[in-house]
């Protein structure tokens, strides 16, 4: 017997008509339907990860109102009903079994934000047959599921690439760091970053060690924690060269603002998947900073995708002003939202059908063209993750910039120490 939601979450309900262009051309539903195409998800609209929640709503519902502009899809006009999962994984399951077996079912689904509760999401998707489009998991050796596809690819390992891209970028400064300080929330993909998983324990601590790095300091931390004392402590008794705060949202800004009480700010920060707007309003204490990124919509980088690219950057600019979001720039979260759009969209159009099985074969016969990551292509062998096309960014005058691989850098890697 199929779950039904818990009635007090079924009170978040939100409809959204909210759509974006495939290269693919428009198609006419076999089944001759006028009635919407309803897209189902939740997304973290209130709780710890709200922050970032916020930039994947207004990315969808730029997405739809885009599609539904250029005809829709299959024919017919298409509306995202979207759930508050209150940031909470166990709010996913009973959330995602209403949106599937509810009385008014949706059609299609995709997935909500944090590794997480995509994962239980998945789930859900696979006892239904699901198609299930994500645009922020990470802990790839999990996501197993052949019909789940990533809309960012960290490649296979991120727990190896994501230290082996920091270490070789700070490697080129005059002074390269020797002391590292992590703390690290116990998030599925931040903390697989940090310890690796299973069979490959390989991570930031490993790799560090690896380049003749001493790790002084290695705190987890659960999500939602509000007392950040103790680990603003021990960084600044331990005096590293480099904090790394494995985190998400918010919480390298907790952690900056503990330090700072303390006297103590680190030489060099790096976040790994932060709410970008709060960071910046940390002002000269922001300054320097790194990140890890899939797109900042910064020169030359907008210029190689062109008029479309740049056409939607400044619709969802001028919605997040209107919505008051801290930090309005298109930026990763919202470029990987974005292809997670279009990867569900153009698996639809190549299968003409809303069949979730023919929209899976689709993908991974054909792939799917995205307007920020270019043209994927999904290995169920490789859990569908496309090759990387990431980077880092930083912090720099009161600006996130790409600077890191060189050759995707809209600027030089900065020393906030000289």
């Amino acid at each position: 017997m199929r779950r039904r939601a818990l009635p007090a979450l079924a009170a978040a309900l939100l409809v959204a008509s909210v759509g974006a262009c495939s290269t693919r051309e428009p198609t006419t539903d076999p089944t001759g339907s006028d009635e919407p195409i309803v897209i189902g998800s939740t997304l973290a609209l209130t709780g710890a990860f709200a922050a970032t929640g916020i930039i994947h709503k207004i990315a969808g519902e730029t997405f739809i109102d885009r599609l539904n502009d250029a005809g829709g899809l299959l024919g017919r006009r298409v509306e995202w009903r979207v759930l508050d999962d209150q940031s909470n994984t166990q709010n996913i399951v009973p959330l995602y079994e209403q949106l599937l077996s509810g009385p008014d079912p949706v059609d299609l689904i995709i997935g909500p934000y944090a590794t997480p509760n995509i994962l239980a999401a998945m789930g859900v998707a696979e006892r239904y047959g699901k198609v299930l489009p994500h645009h922020t998991a990470v802990l790839r050796p999990q996501l197993t599921y052949e019909c789940q596809f990533p809309g960012w690819s960290i490649g296979p390992n991120p727990n190896r690439f994501i230290p082996e891209q920091l270490f070789d970028m700070l490697a080129t400064l005059p002074n390269p760091p020797k002391r590292i300080a992590i703390a690290t929330v116990q998030n599925g993909s931040a903390a697989f970053v940090t310890n690796g998983f299973d069979d490959d324990p390989t991570g930031v601590p490993t790799i560090a060690a690896e380049r003749g790095m001493q790790v002084v300091v290695n705190e987890q931390y659960p999500v939602g924690n509000q007392d950040w004392t103790g680990i603003a402590q021990a960084v600044a008794n331990a005096q590293p060269d480099l904090f790394i705060s494995n985190s998400l949202g918010a919480d390298v800004v907790n952690q900056l603002n503990a330090m700072a009480q303390l006297g103590y700010h680190p030489p060099l920060t790096f976040a790994l998947f932060p709410a970008p707007g709060p960071v910046l309003g940390l002002s000269d204490l922001a300054e320097g900073v790194f990140a890890w990124s899939m797109f900042e919509a910064n020169q030359p980088a907008l210029d190689r995708l062109g008029d479309e690219a740049k056409a939607i950057v400044a619709d969802f600019v001028s919605r997040a002003e209107a919505q008051n979001v801290s930090y309005t720039a298109f930026e990763t979260q919202a470029a990987a939202s974005w292809t997670a759009w279009e990867i569900l969209i153009d698996g639809v159009k190549a299968a003409n059908s809303l069949d979730d099985k023919a929209i899976c074969d689709a993908l991974h016969e054909k792939g799917a063209d995205t307007t920020f990551a270019g043209h994927l292509t999904f290995d169920p062998a490789q859990n569908n993750f496309w090759e990387t096309k990431v980077g880092i960014k930083q912090v720099q005058d009161g600006d996130w910039v790409m600077v890191w691989p060189r050759d995707q850098a809209s600027a030089e890697v900065r020393d906030p120490r000289t």
